[in-house]
């Protein structure tokens, strides 16, 4: 366990503490709560305090040294924890603000995530003691600088504990299916469902009128959950493929099913938003002729994707450069047009809820619009590198419109290109035993619209994308 989580000499334990100087230490019952909080635990409020603040993201947190100190079993009980939290931060916080004398009451951001993750402790993890999730995060209060909060953080978690109690309640001789306690009433309100799992309305709302109420109820409910992985593909990651989440992959195996044929030489490939690189793996395992290149405008994110590459055999012709592909030149392969390019574009990411949880608390209307300039931009950089007869595949992870049918309608109609059918491209897939039968018929009749694949968490068994092929005159 790093110092900062289990000495108290990080600045998560110090903050509310003002007549004390930092380079003081903690005081003597701060070290005390400290010396109560299990490491799992620790770990977990400094990775979200870290969250919090922008520092840093879940993912990339629980698989640093924050976490390489603890034990297999608190590093799941971290994990869970933290994803916890993320995912149902909005209800938890709903539900505590019932409990508040004041339930407008603004707290301290280490009071609120005590409370959260008592919450979530109580509410949702059955394994866990109610008297250790109790007991905890009033330490982590203490430690947190903010003992003043502490009887407040023990008496809304008391009250969480007496009506969880009727819950427990059940008839033994009845079938498990019976005993479900009913979390919601038969006509709920669509802000009543985007608060109960965990969602902010406004985004609820959007999915509601682009997809319909039970396609955005369906959204959220996959969002509460960790996304399963290989329900869609034939032999799953047996075959040598990079560990990834369905969605992307089914993205990359569309890109390189829709390689044009060309005569006399080897076929020219750009994945221009390539980091983390999941995506061009299965292109160099796919294209094995193919002239690959792999750009990411990120040196660091190009770097970690390199030693990723690095460790497949298939990938090793793969060539790597840090490349803006917005940009009207490329400092690479300038002479260069390309008969393929992948041109999966950095995005809100609302499909991609149930993996990366922060998102919606983070995100604003506002991001639509500087996300969407951005995917023009780079949409019109890459079709300027694209060959006569040359094939693009545009894909976001994102629900929304705006980064999607929107984009591709403003630059193409710019542009000479025309849409290639998602149809054969799809079947392709199934004939050459890359995607189930039943996927791919159930994709073809209801995640296909005016050529373009549209697939939506909670329908389709993997994360949210978009993705349409375009092919130059």
């Amino acid at each position: 366990m790093s110092e900062a989580v289990r000495g108290g000499k990080g600045p998560q334990w110090k903050r509310g503490v003002r007549a004390r100087p930092a380079s003081a230490g903690p005081t003597a019952s701060q070290a005390e709560a400290i010396a109560k909080i299990a490491p799992a635990r620790a770990a977990a409020f400094e990775i979200l305090t870290l969250v919090g603040e922008g520092k840093g993201h879940s993912d990339e947190l629980l698989h640093s040294p924050r976490t390489d100190a603890l034990s297999l079993e608190d590093r799941n009980l971290a994990t869970a924890l933290v994803m916890g939290v993320l995912r149902w931060q909005i209800a938890l916080d709903a539900r505590v603000a019932k409990l508040l004398a004041r339930p407008d009451q603004r707290l301290a951001e280490p009071v609120a995530l005590a409370l959260r993750l008592g919450a979530l402790q109580l509410l949702h993890m059955d394994r866990i003691p109610a008297h250790a999730a109790l007991n905890e995060s009033v330490e982590i209060c203490r430690a947190a600088g903010q003992p003043h909060a502490a009887g407040m953080v023990n008496a809304v978690l008391r009250k969480l504990v007496a009506e969880k109690q009727p819950s427990k309640k059940r008839d033994e001789s009845k079938p498990s299916s019976q005993n479900r306690v009913v979390g919601h009433p038969l006509h709920e309100s669509l802000a009543a469902f985007a608060e109960r799992l965990g969602h902010p309305q406004w985004l609820a709302e959007r999915w509601a009128a682009a997809y319909g109420r039970e396609a955005a109820l369906a959204i959220c409910e996959y969002g509460q959950h960790e996304p399963a992985a290989g329900g869609l593909f034939v032999q799953g990651n047996a075959e040598g493929a990079p560990q990834m989440d369905d969605g992307s992959r089914l993205v990359a195996e569309i890109a390189a099913a829709a390689i044009p044929s060309v005569a006399g030489r080897a076929a020219r490939v750009w994945d221009c938003c390539a980091a983390p690189g999941g995506k061009t793996l299965i292109l160099a395992m796919r294209l094995v002729g193919a002239e690959i290149l792999a750009t990411d405008v990120s040196a660091k994110r190009l770097a970690q994707m390199s030693a990723r590459l690095n460790r497949y055999a298939y990938a090793q012709r793969v060539q790597c450069a840090v490349v803006d592909a917005s940009a009207a030149e490329m400092e690479v392969e300038r002479d260069a047009n390309f008969d393929l390019i992948l041109c999966d574009v950095p995005c809100s990411g609302t499909g991609t809820l149930a993996r990366n949880p922060e998102i919606r608390l983070r995100l604003q209307p506002k991001d639509l619009a500087r996300q969407a300039e951005r995917q023009r931009a780079i949409l019109r950089g890459a079709l300027r590198r694209l060959a006569p007869g040359g094939r693009l595949l545009y894909s976001t992870c994102s629900l929304e419109p705006e980064e999607n049918e929107r984009v591709v309608e403003a630059v193409a109609n710019e542009a000479e290109v025309r849409r290639i059918p998602m149809e054969p491209l799809i079947a392709k897939l199934t004939d050459s035993g890359v995607l189930r039968q039943n996927v791919a018929a159930g994709l073809i009749d209801s995640a296909v619209r005016d050529g373009a694949l549209r697939i939506l968490p909670g329908a389709h068994g993997c994360d949210g994308f978009y993705a349409v092929v375009l092919q130059r005159a």
